[in-house]
């Protein structure tokens, strides 16, 4: 199964590994679309073949009960994400090869600010069965026509034979297709060879990893390496790498392009940074959660506070999308209500290991800062920390991304439009990272909001803004674009530059838009809402999701109507 050296150990092995992604890069040049997306659908065919094998090595390095539903984050956040994309990247390529219009059946509509809205879920009946209620839109930079955008959807793939060199992607510890998606997009996006090093969290999941990319491996297109970060360093610096991609912490980006300790004050200083080639990055931050003030239900209250619970919790907190800080307004009468339910959602959510490497230190830096720091229960890390004033510079909370499961509580006054608006503003201005913001709002509050709601979500300068929805569902969206907000610079980089993901392979992209329904089915419909969705399976609550998501990504390998009974079936069990 082995097609790379495990570790490179010798300049020579380095100058052989990429010497072959450069032969591969010339054969990628005269390889035809045709068999690109014939490629694609090999590369979909063994994800699925060692899916099993992915899972259980995916829960083993997470110290996962094997039979927790909790390993459905594992089906769902790994091979099931990974053959999504498979089969909408394809499907772009086949178009492409037709001659086709790539956004023949896309809906594309107008959105504020002179934007256009590109709708990218729900895209087929599929999508409107499986995530009823759910919706998303990618929206374009101001100013963009639908002929402007018609005419560069495909990106690379609209000239494949001018290729671009070898690429090192420097692959993320924490969700496990990062990896792998990452190389897709370098490949089929960038039209770069690919040489993915991986994270040593990842180390165990590297033949799984191999057998995916066998198919690209074969021809020289990929290939997948371990080491320490000597290796990463090597392969930044060789003069066959032409450009770098990374997921991970805005410390690690900043050590890889302008160094570290006095190297990187010089390099700053100086204005010349270490890394000369092109860099994209995603690197997550402090993601708000904003809850705008109405009149609830209790079984909203406790809905909606285990949806805050899983924008926290879900991997441990260990996610760069994880929602970190809750915005609430002080004038709210049921606020004490849903901190209630939170703290009892926090506390009962299933129990897990803190996991990834220094979490335990994080969790007690942030109990160091914060001395009046609740411990709500269900595992030892877990944190709340309440009354943070959004008007103290100093407050840690905002500019820290924790990465562990540490939540923390802000309030500020109003109601309406005044709340929305003064919470838009200290998400931009307070909180570091553009990466993801998440609204909850009751369908009155949205009714009674208007278009003022609309021009809210284009006020927020994040990459993707989910509205009763979690932020993960967009990097979930194989069509949506995933990244930060643009604008960043390598000095000032926050949640990166660039994006991945993106299907249809679209330019001139500013951010992904996802909304869900505000009740889970059969709530929803009771209420007059067009959504049958039950409790999504990715909530840390949902009793069936292990189930669940198994049978998701069996039915992205091979999307069939015969199948949908059976999964359509436990979800609703969840």
């Amino acid at each position: 199964m082995n097609t790379a050296p495990a570790t490179l150990g010798t300049d020579h092995d380095l100058d052989a590994l990429v010497a072959r992604l450069a032969t591969g890069e010339h054969a990628w040049a005269r390889t035809h679309l045709a068999e690109r997306r014939e490629l694609l659908l090999g590369v979909a065919a063994a994800t699925a073949a060692v899916a099993d094998e992915w899972v259980r090595t995916a829960a083993g390095i997470k110290r996962l009960n094997p039979s927790s539903p909790l390993v459905g984050e594992e089906w769902m956040s790994g091979p099931y994400a990974v053959l999504t994309y498979l089969q909408a990247l394809q499907e772009t390529l086949r178009r492409l090869d037709d001659g086709a219009d790539v956004l023949g059946d896309t809906r594309i509509t107008r959105a504020p600010g002179g934007r256009l809205a590109v709708r990218v879920l729900p895209y087929d009946t599929y999508d409107k069965l499986l995530l009823s209620g759910f919706q998303a839109e990618v929206w374009t930079t101001p100013g963009v026509t639908a002929d402007q955008l018609r005419a560069t959807a495909g990106l690379t793939q609209r000239t494949p034979r001018q290729t671009k060199g070898v690429a090192l992607v420097l692959g993320a510890g924490n969700i496990f297709s990062i990896p792998p998606l990452d190389v897709l997009y370098q490949l089929y996006a960038e039209n770069r060879t690919a040489v993915l090093k991986l994270n040593p969290t990842t180390d165990p999941l590297a033949d799984v990893y191999r057998a995916i990319f066998k198919p690209l491996t074969d021809r020289g297109l990929v290939e997948i390496v371990t080491g320490g970060p000597e290796v990463g360093a090597a392969l930044t610096a060789h003069p066959g790498i032409t450009a770098v991609h990374m997921t991970g912490s805005e410390s690690t980006h900043d050590a890889v392009v302008w160094g570290t300790g006095e190297d990187e004050d010089a390099a700053r200083a100086s204005g010349t940074p270490k890394l000369t080639k092109p860099i994209t990055s995603e690197l997550g931050g402090v993601s708000p959660i904003i809850v705008l003030p109405g009149s609830w239900s209790d079984a909203d209250l406790r809905y909606q506070a285990e949806h805050v619970a899983t924008m926290r919790l879900h991997n441990s907190g260990c996610n760069c999308i994880a929602g970190q800080i809750l915005i609430l307004s002080s004038d709210w009468p049921q606020k004490n209500a849903f901190l209630t339910a939170l703290r009892r959602a926090l506390s009962t959510a299933p129990a897990r290991p803190a996991w990834y490497p220094g979490c335990e230190a994080r969790v007690q830096t942030a109990r160091d800062l914060h001395p009046g720091a609740e411990k709500p229960g269900g595992t030892p890390e877990r944190t709340l920390l309440t009354g943070l004033d959004l008007a103290d510079d100093n407050e840690s909370a905002f500019t820290t991304e924790y990465f562990g499961p540490v939540l923390g509580v802000a309030e500020l006054p109003g109601s309406g439009a005044q709340f929305l608006a003064a919470a838009v503003a200290a998400a931009n201005d307070r909180l570091h990272g553009t990466l993801g913001a998440n609204l909850i709002a009751h369908p009155d509050t949205i009714k009674e909001l208007g278009r003022r709601m609309r021009d809210a979500i284009a006020d927020l300068r994040y990459g993707t803004i989910a509205v009763n929805a979690w932020t993960g569902v967009g990097y979930a969206t194989p069509r949506a674009a995933w990244g930060a907000f643009p604008g960043h610079t390598l000095d000032n980089v926050q949640s990166g530059i660039g994006i991945v993901h993106n299907a249809l392979l679209l330019d001139h992209t500013e951010r992904t838009v996802v909304t869900g329904p505000f009740r889970p089915a059969p709530r929803s419909v009771l209420h007059g809402e067009s959504s049958i969705s039950p409790k999504p399976p990715w909530f840390v609550t949902n009793a069936t999701a292990a189930r669940t998501g198994r049978l998701l990504t069996k039915f992205a390998a091979n999307p069939r109507w015969q199948d949908l009974p059976a999964l359509i079936t436990w979800a609703l069990r969840g």
